[in-house]
């Protein structure tokens, strides 16, 4: 399995909303300058966000965008799984019940069930919450071992 650039993207999006919350709404233009990635790209992912109702928006002087719940409330596995659609790691496992053939004899399909287990339980146990708490760590961190401002 491999994350796609705009998965990556969408949780970072969703991680800069998170950590910004307490400014009210957010523009993509703050967003794409703090996250180095294009607004234009990031105004393609917020919308697939904004549909799903991750988000809220506002428009005017004031507008733009933040979480439509509390960070604590979304997955890392929810905000992967919305913008890349299923995460199994093979083919045969999309379908429930499985439709393979040979899914009752194939012993290589307990380590593919074995390995999205592990991913889920690993990205269905992460909230933005989670991330922003590391974040503000991780840069606390680096301010004080650089010794210049973040």
């Amino acid at each position: 399995m491999k994350i796609s650039t705009k998965g990556r993207y969408a949780l970072r999006l969703m991680l800069d909303l998170a950590l910004n919350s307490k400014n009210g709404y957010i523009t993509i233009k703050s967003i794409a300058e703090r996250q180095a990635i294009s607004d234009k790209y990031l105004e393609q992912i917020i919308t697939v966000l904004n549909r799903a109702g991750f988000v809220k928006s506002t428009r005017g002087a004031q507008g733009g965008y933040k979480l439509a719940k509390p960070a604590e409330e979304y997955t890392v596995g929810m905000i992967l799984r919305l913008i890349e659609g299923n995460l199994v790691p093979v083919a045969c496992m999309e379908d429930e019940p499985n439709q393979c053939p040979r899914c009752d004899i194939c012993v290589t399909l307990d380590v593919w069930k074995q390995l999205d287990e592990a991913i889920s339980s690993v990205i269905d146990h992460i909230t933005l919450a989670d991330l922003a708490k590391k974040q503000q760590a991780k840069l606390l961190t680096a301010k004080e071992h650089s010794g210049y401002v973040i």
